[in-house]
């Protein structure tokens, strides 16, 4: 691609212009003719400019040394056959005139040009302010005129300290979206600005479509007045960069005439009114964007209209594997075809926008069905829910066919396995961190009240502390947590701290749902008051196998927890983790907060008698909050506790998980059996006790994403970003660039259990 640079900085100067050089030698190693046209000088603010009745002349600027004040500006262009040396022109003139110039009087011999880059600006170009006087704009929008493809390109400083490392990472990012742009140039765009902020690894953060925030200068003058005094365009760009804040002239009026005071003015423009604007601004305009340490880009009209195309959210550039430079070039990989089937309106889109940001679309089909696969053997993607994924097609194609749950998994999911699961484990490793991360739980099975006193027989442990239970006060006792062994939604929770406590919540249940005269209906009439427990969105409740509640699990209640100054709301931590293949386990970094629905009161207060259903304090399953959430959910790393104090939860939470699946995978291989060409998502839910020590109370399969929220949901969209990184591209060899997906995929065990 013939690529023509011009700025409003002028050249290459660690003062004034410290970024052209960086780019223009970045684009040329990037294998592009790279054309030089500058101001010769400082050309800032002057918008799209031409300085009518001036001649304009060129001068010749020989590069030196990158980051280096020692190129050489000459009168005369180098002689023909004076070989490679490189050489830039320089006009006394304004960003708009060094693009007519460098299109139509120079540079013929190199071939059309096809793009016009103008920039990179020393400083932001965002919002209205900005944009409406930036040379930078200026020269892009005289290109659009001349019907020539154009983007605006400015660098974002927070520092004066010009790293070249990150100046490096920001001229390698901009060369990804200078030739994403050109090769994917949206339909009535004119001319595109983009705003690149100089953070560290800047080219691994988010670029996302933005519009132009307008905003406007507040009351009162750009204008500083000044003593007469000369000073040149280039050291007054100095001075506006170093000043911020409002400095305003006066002037008085006596009778009916004003009476002038000579004075003097310099351009002044007050930075705190933008930056006022942009921090009053919601998401989605180009200077919050650039606020938050994102690259912008933003399409534009050559009449100052935002262009109006279908851009929003997030630009996803492909990997750097797919040299999108050349259109004859195909994406390296398998193709495959994928039914995404996941029978949840929440999260389909978010999984098919993955896919579609993840993995290039010339390497996979949408499907409907199995039956429209060309072959079995074809290469296949299936996300869908459990009860309607083809195992059996799975197990017969291990090596092109790959799927989203595992087939058995129990050891880890039912409450009574991972109790056990755990148990077995620290048994035979007592060094083993779950002794310290997971309460020893008892599992027992009731079929009715009356013999509740046989069932706790085995559970000795949980017999034990309830005998000592009965000689304490109940702020002094061990106080329990009754959970059925294989319901959900907090579907009948109780807390309890004796033996004739949990003796009542029992007969309570009874009492409700008396003997049918159908015998084998009266066995589980004990089951059928449980699961007639009603959510508060529901009139009844029939999602759950009753005879699967026999199985009860009894958990030490874990108090005090610890709890936010700012929201003395009990809070569990959401934890999404994935499994994949023969095994590797990442949890995904960002969690969710989830908050009870009422301040937390201790287990023995009043509101907490055995059979009341209002446990509001103690439950944080939001599925049990009527009205609105708000409030109820946020994310783990923007709770008002210390940094490092989140850190170190989030090290235990993330040694907790892997020692788990490693107990699972290595401790119950009758209960949890992993396959090669399948991968699955887990909810895991943990408990942080005012000592900052996180503990594990359960692990869902198909986690209730719909839990996260609208307001949260980029984060479960992130998540399935993550799986398509991780594991579809990995399986079906697509060379995936580790990007934001991921990275927030932090690997916390990889075991070869010899499984292939």
């Amino acid at each position: 691609m013939h690529i023509l640079i011009v700025n409003d900085d002028g050249p290459p100067s660690n003062q004034s212009s410290p970024y052209v050089h960086s780019l223009v030698k970045s684009l040329q190693e990037a294998g592009h003719v790279v054309s030089v046209v500058l101001p010769h000088t400082q050309r800032s603010w002057i918008g799209k400019a031409h300085i009518i009745g001036q001649t304009v002349k060129p001068t010749y600027y020989r590069p030196g040394t990158l980051h280096g004040d020692d190129g050489t500006i000459h009168t005369r262009p180098l002689p023909a056959g004076s070989g490679g040396q490189e050489e830039w022109i320089l006009v006394d003139g304004t960003p708009a005139s060094c693009v007519q110039i460098g299109l139509y009087h120079y540079f013929q011999d190199r071939g059309p040009i096809d793009l016009v880059v103008s920039g990179p600006n020393y400083g932001r170009n965002s919002t209205a302010v900005f944009s409406l006087s930036s040379g930078t704009l200026g020269g892009a929008l005289e290109a659009a005129i001349c019907r020539r493809k154009a983007i605006a390109l400015s660098y974002a400083f927070f520092s004066r300290n010009h790293d070249p490392e990150i100046i490096a990472g920001a001229s390698r990012l901009s060369i990804r979206v200078i030739e994403y742009l050109y090769n994917n140039w949206a339909e009535g765009v004119d001319l595109y600005s983009v705003n690149v902020p100089l953070v560290e690894d800047v080219d691994t953060k988010k670029i996302l479509w933005t519009s132009l925030l307008q905003n406007y200068w507040g009351p009162g003058s750009c204008f500083q007045e000044v003593e007469d005094e000369d000073e040149n365009a280039e050291e007054g760009e100095e001075r506006i960069r170093e000043t911020e804040g409002v400095l305003q002239g006066d002037s008085s009026n006596t009778g009916n005439f004003t009476k002038h005071t000579h004075k003097h003015f310099k351009w002044a423009p007050r930075f705190s009114d933008v930056y006022k604007s942009v921090e009053e601004a919601g998401p989605g305009n180009d200077g919050w964007a650039v606020k938050e340490g994102f690259t912008s880009v933003t399409p534009l009209k050559a009449n100052f209209m935002h262009a109006s195309v279908a851009t929003e959210g997030e630009l996803k550039l492909p990997s750097e594997n797919y040299p999108i430079m050349d259109p004859l070039f195909t994406p390296k990989g398998t193709h495959f075809y994928a039914l995404i089937d996941y029978e949840d309106s929440y999260v389909q889109p978010l999984i098919l926008a993955a896919l579609k940001t993840r993995v290039p679309e010339c390497l996979y089909t949408i499907i409907s069905s199995i039956s429209e696969l060309p072959d079995p053997s074809a290469p296949f993607l299936q996300i869908g829910a459990y009860e309607s994924l083809p195992f059996e097609h799975i197990m017969s194609h291990p090596t092109t066919s790959l799927t989203n749950a595992y087939i058995i998994r129990k050891a880890l999911i039912r409450k009574h396995y991972l109790a056990t699961t755990a148990r077995n484990w620290v048994t035979k490793n007592p060094s083993s961190i779950l002794v310290t991360t997971m309460k020893p739980s008892c599992d027992f099975e009731v079929d009715y009240a009356e013999f509740l006193d046989d069932a706790l027989v085995e559970a000795w442990e949980l017999k034990a502390s309830l005998q000592r239970n009965e000689e304490k006060k109940s702020h002094e006792r061990e106080w329990w947590i009754l959970k059925p062994g294989m319901s959900d939604r907090g579907q009948g929770i109780r807390l309890f701290s004796t033996e004739e406590e949990l003796q009542s919540i029992f007969e309570d249940w009874e009492a409700e749902n008396p003997d049918s005269e159908d015998d084998d209906e009266g066995v589980d009439r004990l089951n059928q008051a449980i699961a007639s427990e009603k959510r508060p969105e529901e009139e009844s409740v029939d999602y759950i196998v009753t005879s699967h509640l026999r199985h009860f699990i009894a958990q030490p209640y874990i108090h005090p927890p610890l709890l936010v100054p700012s929201n003395p709301r009990k809070f569990h931590i959401r934890v999404y983790v994935l499994a994949s293949g023969s095994l590797e386990v990442y949890v995904y970094k960002p969690m969710l907060a989830l908050f009870a629905a009422t301040p937390y009161s201790t287990p023995w207060s009043s509101a907490c008698s055995p059979n009341t259903r209002n446990l509001s304090a103690h439950l944080t399953n939001t599925c049990l909050q009527t009205g609105s959430h708000d409030g109820a959910i946020e994310t783990f790393w923007d709770l008002g506790i210390p940094s490092s104090q989140k850190a170190e939860i989030f090290k235990h939470i993330c040694d907790t998980t892997g020692e788990i699946f490693e107990a699972a995978a290595k401790g119950m291989m009758v209960h949890f059996q992993t396959l090669p060409n399948a991968f699955e998502l887990f909810g895991l839910d943990f408990l942080v006790d005012e000592h900052g020590v996180p503990w594990l109370l359960e692990i869902n399969a198909f986690p209730d994403f719909r839990q996260t929220g609208n307001a949260l949901k980029t984060l479960v969209g992130g998540l399935w970003e993550g799986v398509m990184d991780v594991v579809v591209g990995r399986f079906f060899g697509i060379g995936i660039k580790k990007e934001d997906g991921e990275e927030a995929m932090v690997l916390v065990k990889k075991l070869d259990l010899g499984r292939r």
